[in-house]
């Protein structure tokens, strides 16, 4: 076993760089990103308007920490499975899911003012990164069952 970890010593590494990556990003998010839904969300936001929005710092701030968790999520997949075939399916799905998300929380945003719930999700998504957990035991799986 400890020769097994000798060998993974750069994933556990990379691993634990990125946790921290993920954990500093999320600890300082109040100082780091513009997110008026921050407050809104904490509160309740059933019955509550969305709150006032500068549409062009928020919609950076939004993009910003999502580029951060693509990244810092890209960087431990391809040093988990060191594919390069993964590394571009997974950089096709980050990309492809910032286009979705960022259209489907503009149309929710300016369309539905009861969607609270849905808006709360989709940003989420966008905040939050969820598809690296989603990936990793996919793609483990993956290699596992072609091995055979």
């Amino acid at each position: 076993m400890l020769n097994k970890l000798k060998e993974n010593k750069f994933k556990i590494i990379t691993a634990i760089v990125v946790v921290i990556g993920f954990a500093l990003i999320r600890s300082l998010e109040k100082k780091l990103f513009y997110d008026p839904f921050l407050e809104y969300f904490n509160a309740d936001f059933h019955s509550s308007p969305y709150p006032e929005v500068q549409t062009l710092k928020f919609c950076f701030g939004l993009f910003l920490r999502y580029f951060l968790n693509s990244a810092l999520s890209l960087w431990l997949i391809y040093a988990l499975f060191q594919d390069r075939d993964i590394f571009k399916f997974s950089l096709f799905v980050y990309a492809f899911f910032l286009m979705v998300l960022f259209a489907a929380f503009y149309i929710i945003l300016n369309f539905f003012p009861d969607g609270g719930w849905l808006l709360f999700y989709v940003r989420r998504f966008i905040i939050q990164p969820i598809l690296v957990l989603l990936f990793i035991p996919g793609f483990y799986y993956q290699l596992q069952k072609s091995k055979k």
